[in-house]
């Protein structure tokens, strides 16, 4: 092992003894967690309102908070960001990371304590590093530097200039350690630009000559900037650029429609790839075994967790917690809404994700989706992970790469029939292919065809067209959501396209466009 590599898991140590508690002792941390929280939160504006102080364990709990998403507890983060202190919990608020989730015109803005930015975003960082270490002991990322695509953060105009609100990646880069700004480019004042463009010609300019080692983000925006930087170096592939890269650390997005166009951009046998679960709201899980397709359960961050079946979701938004359970009730292959309680003041916080248990030994999850990212117009039941599967497995079939899509049904007059509307716009590497005369029509019945032997519910509404008929494709130009997403200054950052909707609001938007 390199003396740097043994320097940074000395440092780290702490880290893998955390992940040996997620492995042998579960459910005492997740129970230690809890009673934390209930301390930190008692004496707080949302705490007497709740008394709090009348909580002794997670029946008590359950009985007493009731299940809240981002509308419900809104009421409160006004009141942070209108610079009122110890609303959520016992700890003033100078931070709210602004996120959009999938892009919607209206912002969320999520509380962020000192604690939730050390004790659960940096920690949680830190648990993949030391993991990353670990097991690879020869590792030379630390002799080169992180190239980071930071977001923006500004004075939040309701706070009378006491709470900055911004993108997390921006918040996060405003108080790192100095340490990690040795290890990292481009500069803070580059990476933090507000204008995506300027950025990314300024980080082809100074970070090309720079030993790049690892990057980190959101897959769809770092496929955007690896390119950039070919054509602005005019190198065959980023191993001309940056021999020494050897990791990429991505979330945010489904990495599979992806995965192909990085392998090709980055032709290195050292090269490998560390899904991370990271949101606004905190840090959950990273992939600890690459032989593994689920991400770790990150148990000691400040985050208490609860899972309700997707079927429920309804009566428990309505009130009843009793279909909620903790990580002892959960089991693998059932689709779970997530809950979680955090060291920011999320109380019973439903954050819109749908994960799935890959093992409970230790707890390992897949992100299989959004809880109210599907289409479901004609009783189809359209899953997120069920298009993304499907695209990926027929752009291969294909040999085309996709740079981005969004799909919403298509009414009859009647709104009794229909079908699904698929905007993709592919990678310029695939334009000869899209172009040949037969290329559509395939690849949408390939398409098709793939989706309904993944969904049962999707196939029974297409059998005999009995009230769906054959999705259709409109193929965009290059740069059209790029355009889309520009227009409503979510560029960069943790911003991402909007994949599937009941309605066609942003279809049609994106759809103007094309031309």
């Amino acid at each position: 092992m390199k003396p740097i590599n043994k320097i940074v898991l000395s440092y780290l140590k702490p880290r893998l003894k955390a992940i040996d508690s997620y492995h042998s002792t579960p459910f005492s941390v997740q129970d230690s967690v809890l009673k934390e929280l209930v301390s930190h939160g008692r004496d707080s504006l949302f705490g007497k309102e709740h008394t709090m102080g009348n909580i002794s364990d997670y029946e008590s709990f359950r009985r007493m908070i009731p299940v809240r998403d981002y509308n419900a507890l809104e009421p409160y983060f006004n009141r942070i960001r209108n610079g009122e202190n110890y609303i959520l919990c016992d700890e003033k608020v100078k931070w709210m990371a602004k996120s959009s989730g999938t892009s919607s015109a209206r912002s969320k803005f999520i509380p962020i304590t000192p604690s939730n930015l050390h004790k659960c975003h940096y920690r949680g960082f830190q648990t993949l590093l030391a993991s990353y270490v670990n097991s690879h002991p020869n590792t030379g990322m630390f002799n080169g530097k992180s190239l980071t695509l930071g977001g923006s953060t500004s004075l939040d105009k309701l706070s009378n200039n006491k709470i900055y609100s911004g993108d997390l990646s921006g918040i996060l880069m405003q108080n790192s350690p100095f340490v990690t700004e040795l290890l990292r480019t481009p500069s803070k004042d580059i990476a933090m630009l507000p204008d995506f463009d300027e950025k990314i010609n300024k980080i082809c300019r100074y970070c090309s000559e720079e030993n790049v080692t690892t990057i980190s983000g959101v897959p769809s925006w770092y496929l955007l900037l690896l390119k950039r930087v070919l054509s602005y170096t005019g190198a065959a592939d980023i191993t001309q650029v940056w021999p020494n890269m050897e990791l990429f650390m991505h979330g945010g997005i489904s990495f599979a429609p992806y995965k192909e166009q990085f392998r090709q951009l980055i032709p290195s046998e050292k090269m490998n790839y560390v899904e991370n679960y990271n949101a606004s709201e905190g840090y959950f899980a990273f992939r600890h075994n690459p032989s593994d397709k689920g991400m770790l359960l990150t148990l000691d961050n400040g985050v208490f967790y609860e899972f309700v079946p997707i079927e429920y979701l309804d009566r428990v938004i309505d009130g009843d917690s009793s279909y909620c359970c903790t990580l002892e009730g959960v089991k693998t292959g059932v689709r779970y809404a997530i809950i979680i309680t955090t060291n920011s003041g999320l109380w019973r916080y439903l954050v819109g994700d749908c994960v799935e248990f890959t093992s409970t030994s230790p707890y390992q999850i897949i992100i299989c989706g959004r809880t109210q990212l599907y289409i479901n117009t004609f009783g189809e039941e359209l899953m997120i992970h069920n298009a993304e599967e499907a695209l990926s497995s027929v752009c291969n079939d294909f040999s085309v790469h996709v740079t981005d899509y969004t799909v919403a049904p298509m009414f009859s007059k009647d709104r009794t029939h229909g079908y699904h509307q698929w905007c993709i716009e592919f990678a310029p590497e695939s334009h000869e292919t899209i172009l040949s005369p037969d290329f559509k029509n395939t690849f949408e019945k390939a398409l098709d065809d793939r989706i309904r032997n993944l969904n049962s519910d999707y196939d029974g509404k297409r059998t005999n067209d009995v009230s769906m008929r054959q999705l259709q494709i409109e193929i965009m130009p290059e740069g059209t959501f790029m355009k889309w997403m520009k227009s409503r200054g979510k560029m960069g950052g943790q911003n991402k396209v909007p994949r599937l909707s009941n309605e066609r609001m942003i279809i049609e938007e994106i759809l103007k466009y094309r031309k």
